[in-house]
């Protein structure tokens, strides 16, 4: 049974989720909570598996209750929710330890399949859609230098070309396409990507991509 926390600040979707979610025979929403302070302090009481957590909610927002999650309740993971106009926020969940986000306009099919896949310590953002959002992050906001992914230089040659190709948006089946490898193959050398540059999943590897100057957000016309 997967024990799930809801945190909206809007009781109706709060509502919405739990109706969405409760049915499911494999899930069991244990709490909600109308800000982030609140869903940290349940969590540390109802030691929920997922926190289905809004971005944008008073109190303490969406990121700063992630960030004090990861600190104080670990094993609670955290699937976000967002709009695809707060490109940014989603960006700085990520940072702050969420495994994952989605658009509040997913099906209920989606929703409870992304609250399986956290649940697994696996994340939860479509290639393709995490790129788009890093890269309109990249363009649109000035950032701090920040420091070099943990030991580049110790990465092959082979996983430094797979780590470009994950940035640039493709999946496992499409890397092993790309480099005629196969699929099993193409995990191996993630794995050991992901341990040589201190990250936990994919979301993390991508973002690190950027702001090692690996790949670069590419400008539209316009």
């Amino acid at each position: 049974m997967i024990r799930v926390l809801i945190a909206d600040d809007q009781p109706l979707v709060r509502r919405g989720l739990a109706l969405i979610l409760a049915p499911d025979p494999g899930i069991e929403v244990v709490g909600e909570a109308p800000d982030g302070a609140e869903a940290v302090a349940l969590a540390q009481r109802l030691l929920p598996d997922v926190v289905v957590m809004d971005i944008r909610m008073p109190v303490l927002d969406g990121v700063a209750a992630t960030g004090r999650l990861a600190e104080v309740q670990p094993r609670s993971r955290v699937l976000a929710l967002s709009t695809f106009d707060m490109d940014e926020y989603v960006v700085a969940a990520l940072r702050a330890g969420a495994y994952g986000f989605l658009p509040k306009d997913v099906s209920p099919e989606e929703l409870i399949t992304a609250v399986r896949t956290v649940h697994t310590g696996e994340a939860v953002v479509a290639p393709r859609l995490l790129t788009r959002l890093i890269s309109t992050y990249v363009r649109s906001a000035p950032r701090e230098p920040r420091p070099a992914p943990a030991a580049p230089a110790g990465l092959t040659p082979r996983e430094v070309e797979i780590w470009r190709l994950l940035a640039r948006g493709l999946d496992n089946a499409g890397i092993a396409a790309d480099l005629d490898i196969s699929v099993s193959t193409v995990k191996n050398h993630i794995t050991a990507l992901f341990g040589k540059l201190g990250v936990r999943d994919r979301a993390q590897a991508v973002i690190a991509a950027y702001e090692s100057g690996l790949v670069q957000a590419e400008r539209r016309g316009g």
